[in-house]
């Protein structure tokens, strides 16, 4: 069995911005956590908080009108306990709604925001 196989497909996820401090101040107000700064050579990274032990997340292929693929089209989609919540908090902190929170059936809800560099995200939630 491949490493792949015995883990979640996804095991890190970046999201690129143009303004750190910015994006730094949009992660930390919507979620209500604290990044922690890499100790990185020649690049500035900032990670959310994480749990070594629970190694990857779940993924997949969507096909969704009005979204095509390329152009870097990866939908980074953050856990929340109810995802309106951190919806609610996306203009203040300067994104804005593409989509609020509606229904996926069985599978919870998601809403769809974008951050304060223009970079779609993904909130989901069972609840």
């Amino acid at each position: 069995m491949t490493e792949c196989n015995k883990n979640n497909a996804v095991g890190w996820f970046e999201i690129y911005v143009e303004d750190m401090t910015r994006a730094k101040k949009f992660y930390e107000s919507v979620f209500q956590v604290k990044l922690e700064r890499l100790n990185t050579p020649d690049i500035e990274m900032w990670s959310f908080p994480m749990q070594m032990g629970n190694w990857g997340a779940g993924g997949s292929l969507v096909k969704m009108e009005g979204f095509s693929s390329g152009r870097n089209s990866v939908l980074v989609y953050f856990i929340c306990e109810d995802c309106a919540v951190e919806a609610r908090r996306v203009v203040a902190a300067g994104g804005r709604i593409e989509r609020e929170k509606f229904s996926i059936g069985e599978y919870g809800h998601i809403a769809l925001v974008y951050d304060s560099e223009g970079n779609m995200i993904g909130l989901h939630s069972m609840q």
